[in-house]
């Protein structure tokens, strides 16, 4: 069982939004195989807090359009990682110094890439090839 669709499409429009306020190396990854309380993680960084709040601020204007509230929402108030837990998708927000030193994607590394459709965007990392639907 991978992602579902929705939760994909959350993720997308996060991604987005991340990279409309220059969020750098945005990846998706689908962690339904191996915890059953998400979908996926989008992880994404900046170079200081005051950028990495202004993603957070973007990321959640964006997903209000769609009626979406995160459940949860912790270290806003610091700007190193903020997390907003949209129930499906999670979503990490980290300072550069933070990203390296916590490296979720070598913690989460045998799952699944999820293609954000990101090519061509700025700010944004190459999109990922593999799809969330591949194996």
């Amino acid at each position: 069982m991978s992602a579902s669709e929705s939760s994909i499409a959350i993720a997308r429009t996060a991604a987005r939004a991340a990279t409309d306020k220059i969020a750098e190396d945005i990846v998706a990854i689908d962690v339904s195989e191996r915890l059953a309380i998400t979908d996926v993680f989008l992880v994404a960084s900046a170079p200081s807090e005051r950028q990495v709040n202004a993603i957070v601020d973007g990321i959640e204007e964006e997903l209000s359009k769609q009626d979406l509230k995160p459940v949860r929402r912790e270290g806003r108030s610091e700007g190193r990682w903020v997390l907003l837990d949209y129930a499906e998708v999670v979503i990490h927000v980290q300072h550069q110094e933070d990203r390296v030193f916590y490296a979720l994607e070598r913690l989460w590394g045998d799952c699944p890439k999820v293609d954000l459709q990101l090519e061509g965007a700025s700010g944004a990392a190459p999109a990922d090839t593999a799809s969330a639907d591949a194996e």
